[in-house]
């Protein structure tokens, strides 16, 4: 009999842990779901990093955003959530960083996903984000991504580099310091 449970009972756990967490949305829908990242962090060399598509959508503030409008600057792109809990952590993280970097050729721009527009501004309000955020509810945005890093986690944290180029992504929260690092990093970097 315990030959039988154990192999069930690790299956199970395997499929827990390959599914990552999972997060019900404050609106009660059901089979909302996120995988959270452990914290990695990629850094690609220039010859390797390829072009970031373009983001264009609404802010939650009512505007139209392209992120054209922010060519060669180093723009970090958060995909967050409401209801994700990570999200809320690093929420003051960014909103710090993006003050701190306002100066230095630095955009941050938020993609809220799979939220309903309510929470989404709440969200913004409560931590304070002054850097747009655009609404990408059916992560068609995120799908620009998957050729280069693409967000694989919520959150995630992407860094495109002078030249419009993926150069960066974090999986999960980003601390305060890593991020911070990395966007120095790329910033640091000749143009072209």
């Amino acid at each position: 009999m315990q030959a039988r449970i154990l192999p069930a009972l690790l299956g199970v756990c395997a499929l827990l842990l390959a599914t990552g967490c999972g997060a019900g949305s404050p609106s009660g829908e059901s089979g909302t779901s996120f995988v959270a990242g452990d914290g990695s962090i990629v850094l690609l060399d220039p010859a390797e990093r390829l072009a970031a598509p373009i983001l264009t959508g609404q802010t939650l503030a009512g505007e139209a955003l392209s992120s054209e409008e922010f060519a060669g600057d180093v723009v970090v792109v958060n995909v967050w959530a409401s209801w994700c809990a990570p999200c809320r952590s690093e929420a003051p993280t960014l909103e710090r960083l993006s003050q701190e970097f306002a100066d230095q050729g630095v955009a941050f721009i938020g993609l809220n996903t799979r939220d309903s527009e309510t929470s989404a501004r709440s969200f913004v309000e409560r931590f304070g984000i002054g850097y747009p955020n655009v609404i990408d509810r059916d992560g068609v945005l995120q799908l620009g991504f998957r050729d280069s890093l693409p967000p694989r986690a919520i959150p995630s944290t992407l860094v495109i580099d002078r030249s419009g180029r993926v150069a960066a992504r974090v999986l999960g929260a980003a601390s305060e310091s890593s991020l911070r690092g990395v966007i120095e990093a790329v910033a640091g970097e000749p143009a072209g």
